[in-house]
């Protein structure tokens, strides 16, 4: 499936509304309403998230996106990289290329439950654009 944007500029108070993205081996869906607000998916698993626990996976993942952007110039073509980011309860890892790249994340068990996801490399990039989309939007759940 294609993943769906919108076109509302930022300026705009931001919808607490449901919303769904999606992709070839990716999804998140996002209801404020609920308890637990989001839900982020791959190929055959999907994990709900709490609030603190989606915005820490937003944050996370552009700061290993980020780091990665860094450094990938610098990388030859066989070589590989690995970096890993911890914050909030929440463990996440690039791997791969400078030009392909996975994610796997690990929510640690709290008091009720923990889940572990990984994404493809065709569905890496596609899900860290939605993420950073729905962070930079200001429709983060609180």
């Amino acid at each position: 499936m294609n993943s769906t944007t919108s076109n509302t500029p930022r300026s705009c108070c931001p919808s607490l509304s449901p919303l769904q993205r999606e992709g070839d081996g990716w999804r998140l869906a996002v209801d404020p309403a609920k308890p637990f607000v989001a839900m982020v998916g791959g190929e055959g698993w999907a994990c709900e998230l709490r609030a603190a626990e989606l915005r820490a996976l937003c944050q996370g993942v552009a700061v290993v996106v980020c780091q990665h952007s860094a450094v990938a110039g610098q990388l030859m073509a066989e070589e590989s990289i690995t970096i890993n980011h911890e914050s909030g309860g929440l463990w996440l890892e690039l791997q791969g290329t400078a030009t392909s790249w996975s994610l796997r994340f690990l929510l640690e068990p709290d008091t009720d439950r923990g889940c572990e996801g990984v994404w493809s490399a065709q569905a890496s990039p596609q899900l860290a654009m939605a993420l950073q989309k729905l962070e930079c939007s200001g429709t983060l759940p609180v």
